[in-house]
C-alpha cells in the first residue's frame, strides 16, 4: 500500500504542476526522509485518484508504523509536511504570480487560487462538507454556512487575546512567518503556504488566501509586521489601492474594537475575495450629502446595520471623506439614541468599511458600530442577544455585516436532531443537548405543522430569519423612522 500510495502522490503533484517530470526522483526522495523510509519499489502504474483518499492511505501507514500519533492534529501535521515536501519555493510562485498578473489581475489570482487548492493549503474535501443554504429575508437574500473546521470563539476570549502578552514563533497565524512553518500542537502546519508580496499606501503588505474559504477566493491581506489593527485613514487608503490593484476583488477589515471586531485584533489584516454579499446588492434608501463634498454620491444603505455608502470616480475624496466621517463617529455621543463614544475612558466606537469598484467607480462602504456593554447585555449592547445565542454567539465582524452567517458546527447536527423532534412532536425540553433551541423550537410550532418531509426545510428559513435578527442587534440605528431619525441626526453633525 505505502509504495502506490507514494506513486499515487508523485502522480498527483505532476498533474497538479507542483512538480515537473525531472522532479520526480528528487520528490520520491523527499517524501521517503519524511516517512522515515530509505528505500522503496516503484509500482508498476500509477492511479489517479483523490488527493484526501491518496493522503489517508499515506497518513495510516504513518500511524501504523509509529510514526505519528493518531488523532487529527497530527495527521495534519504530517500530510501537510508530505505536500510542503512537493510544492514549489516561494520565489518560484511569486515569479509565477507577477507573470500572470502582467496577463491580467483575474489570470494572476484565477492560478494562484487553484495553486492554494492543489498543495492541499485549501482543503477542497473539507471545505465541500460544509453546509450552505440561501435564506430569504426582508433585507434580500441572506447566505447561511455551517462551518465545520473552526470551533465556536467565546467574544470575551477574542478580547483578551488583544491584549494578551505577545509571544512565541509565529506570533500569530497572521504573520509572515507561518510561510512553510512546520507547526505544533497548538498551531496549524503551514509547510505548503505560499505568500504573495503586495504593495499598499507605500507599505509591504502580503496576499494570501483563508484556508477556510467562506466564500468564492476568500482572501487575506495582511501587514508584513505584526501590529493591532488600526482603523485610520491609512486603512481607507489601503482598502482602495487594493481594489485599485485588483478591481474584481473586494476588500474590507473588521472593526479595531473587541465585541465589533475581528478574531484575530492583533494582526492589521482585511479580508476579501470574489464574492458578491447581500449587502453589496442592498441598494441606497435614502440620498445624503456632506459640507464639501458634493462630487461624492452618499446614501444610506437599506440594510439591518448602518451602513453609510460613498461612491466616486476619485478613490482621494473618498479616503477624505471617509477619515471625516470616522473622527466625527469616534467622538459622538447621542444618549437618546444610546450611542456614547466612551465610557470611564473606554472608547466604543468604530467603523467597519469595505471597498469595491462598480461600474468604473471606487464604492465604499462604512458600518457604524458601537462595542458597549451593560448588565443586561454584557457581551455587547449592539452583538447578538441572548436569546440568539442558541443559533449565533460570536462577535458579528467584517463577514457577516456583508450578509454571510458562519454558523458554529455543532449546529449541524443540533438541526437535524432538532427537525426529528420536531417531526415527531417530541418534548425538545427533555434533550439536554437541544434544550437550548425550546423556546425557539415552541414559537416554531405555533406557525408551522412539522413533518419529516418538511422540517429541515422550515428551520433553515428559521435559521435564516434569526440571523436577520443578529444583524438587527449589531445595527446601531434600527430600522425604525426613531432610527433613521438618529441615524441623520449623526450625518448632519459631520462638518
Amino acid at each position: 500500500m505505502i509504495h502506490q500510495a507514494i506513486a499515487d502522490l508523485l502522480g498527483y503533484a505532476l498533474r497538479a504542476g507542483l512538480i515537473e517530470d525531472c522532479d520526480r526522483t528528487w520528490a520520491a526522495n523527499r517524501l521517503l526522509q519524511a516517512l522515515g523510509m530509505d528505500s522503496w519499489e516503484e509500482p508498476e502504474s500509477v492511479q489517479d485518484r483523490p488527493l484526501e483518499e491518496i493522503l489517508k492511505d499515506l497518513l495510516d501507514w504513518a500511524v501504523e508504523n509509529g510514526r505519528i500519533e493518531e488523532g487529527t492534529t497530527s495527521r495534519d501535521l504530517f500530510d501537510t509536511e508530505l505536500m510542503g515536501r512537493l510544492t514549489p519555493r516561494p520565489s518560484q510562485v511569486i515569479r509565477e504570480f507577477q507573470a500572470r498578473y502582467e496577463e491580467s489581475p483575474e489570470a494572476a489570482t484565477d492560478w494562484y487560487y487553484k495553486f492554494s487548492q492543489n498543495t492541499d493549503y485549501i482543503r477542497r474535501y473539507r471545505i465541500a462538507r460544509d453546509v450552505k443554504w440561501v435564506a430569504p429575508t426582508p433585507y434580500g437574500d441572506l447566505d447561511i454556512t455551517i462551518n465545520l473546521s473552526k470551533p465556536e470563539k467565546d467574544p470575551r476570549a477574542i478580547a483578551a487575546a488583544k491584549t494578551a502578552p505577545q509571544g512565541g514563533y509565529p506570533k500569530c497565524q497572521l504573520c509572515r512567518e507561518n510561510e512553510g512553518y512546520a507547526g505544533r500542537m497548538n498551531h496549524p502546519a503551514r509547510q505548503n503556504h505560499r505568500i504573495i508580496p503586495i504593495t499598499i499606501d507605500g507599505k509591504d503588505w502580503f496576499f494570501q488566501y483563508s484556508p477556510y474559504v467562506y466564500y468564492n477566493e476568500h482572501c487575506i491581506v495582511f501587514n508584513g509586521q505584526h501590529v493591532p489593527m488600526k482603523i485610520d485613514r491609512s486603512a481607507f487608503r489601503k482598502l482602495l489601492d487594493f481594489v485599485k490593484q485588483f478591481p474584481h476583488y473586494f476588500v474590507g477589515s473588521n472593526a479595531d474594537l473587541p465585541i465589533v471586531g475581528g478574531s484575530i485584533l492583533s494582526h492589521d489584516h482585511f479580508q476579501g475575495g470574489r464574492y458578491t454579499f447581500a449587502m453589496e446588492r442592498a441598494g441606497v434608501e435614502k440620498e445624503v450629502s456632506f459640507p464639501g463634498f458634493a462630487d461624492v454620491e452618499c446614501g444610506i444603505v437599506k440594510w439591518p446595520m448602518s451602513v453609510i455608502r460613498l461612491r466616486s470616480a476619485d478613490d482621494d475624496r473618498l479616503v477624505d471623506l471617509a477619515e471625516k466621517i470616522l473622527t466625527a463617529w469616534r467622538g459622538y455621543t447621542d444618549e437618546a439614541a444610546f450611542v456614547f463614544a466612551e465610557t470611564d475612558g473606554e472608547p466604543h466606537n468604530t467603523i467597519t468599511p469595505i471597498a469595491r469598484m462598480r461600474d468604473g467607480k471606487f464604492e465604499l462602504d462604512l458600518v457604524l458600530r458601537n462595542n458597549i456593554t451593560t448588565e443586561e447585555y454584557p457581551l455587547g449592547v449592539y452583538h447578538p442577544h441572548q436569546e440568539l445565542h442558541h443559533i449565533k454567539k460570536e462577535n458579528i465582524g467584517l463577514i457577516e455585516v456583508m450578509g454571510l452567517a458562519v454558523l458554529p458546527s455543532r449546529l449541524k447536527g443540533e438541526l437535524a436532531d432538532l427537525a426529528d423532534a420536531l417531526a415527531e412532536g417530541r418534548d425538545i425540553r427533555a434533550d439536554e443537548v437541544l434544550e437550548k433551541h425550546a423556546d425557539w423550537a415552541e414559537e416554531l410550532r405555533t406557525r408551522y405543522t412539522f413533518t419529516r418531509e418538511n422540517a429541515m426545510g422550515i428551520l433553515q428559513k428559521e435559521v435564516g430569519a434569526v440571523f436577520a435578527q443578529v444583524l438587527e442587534h449589531a445595527g446601531v440605528y434600527k430600522c425604525t423612522p426613531e432610527g433613521r431619525e438618529a441615524f441623520l441626526r449623526f450625518i448632519h453633525s459631520v462638518k
